[in-house]
């Protein structure tokens, strides 16, 4: 079985930064994609931003050049720094990846979501 445990959030005021951390654990033979989701109350999950093995990026018009992703592959772990935050940005944030435990088979998993508020 594989987990992905995030840390990281919390409350923080507009303008500020904090850094989101991903700890994939288990089972696992590969990682492939990993990513950062977010869902606002009343809203659909959208997509923050992901990277790739291969270490290619992806991100939301809404975050882009205020977010980075990266990974320690080392680790099996995903950060998302966030800066120049914004009470738009608030949200519960989700860790997601495509993992093998077996080779030929993927799995994709969410993690159980960190608490984000952008608040003066």
């Amino acid at each position: 079985q594989v987990q992905l445990v995030e840390s990281g959030g919390g409350l923080v005021q507009p303008g500020g930064s904090l850094r989101l951390s991903c700890a994939a654990s288990g089972s696992i033979f590969s990682i492939y994609t990993m990513g950062w989701y977010r869902q606002a109350p009343g809203k659909q999950r959208e997509l923050v931003a992901s990277i790739t093995r291969g270490g290619s990026t992806n991100y939301a018009d809404s975050v882009k050049g205020r977010v980075t992703i990266s990974t320690d592959n080392a680790k099996n772990t995903v950060y998302l720094q966030m800066n120049s935050l914004r009470p738009e940005d608030t949200a519960v944030y989700y860790c997601n990846a495509d993992i093998s435990n077996i080779p030929g088979v993927v799995i994709n998993y969410w993690g159980q979501g960190t608490q984000v508020t952008v608040s003066s």
